[in-house]
């Protein structure tokens, strides 16, 4: 049997839509794949925000330590430019 231009063209035929099943089926396995990788995204973004806002906790509890510290310095130096005191006995 000789290939005539009908068998040649059912067959390119038949050739593309195989190309074209394999590929919209392989697609199809990487929508796990994506559906992974942007739950382990929402975990990081997840943890990133915990990070950031324990950061600022951190921040905002330093400055009112330097605060507290900038308060006492005048006391200090008060302290230590005050005359010296006479011992008894």
């Amino acid at each position: 049997m000789f290939p005539n231009k009908q068998h040649l063209t059912s067959a390119r035929t038949l050739a593309v839509a195989i190309v074209v099943a394999m590929g919209l089926a392989s697609c199809a396995t990487y929508d796990d794949d994506f559906a992974r990788v942007n739950s382990r995204l929402d975990q990081l973004d997840t943890q990133v925000q915990s990070a950031a806002q324990s950061a600022e906790s951190a921040n905002q509890a330093a400055q009112q330590a330097n605060q507290r510290l900038d308060s006492l310095e005048g006391r200090v130096q008060r302290l230590e430019t005050a005359p010296g005191r006479v011992p008894r006995g």
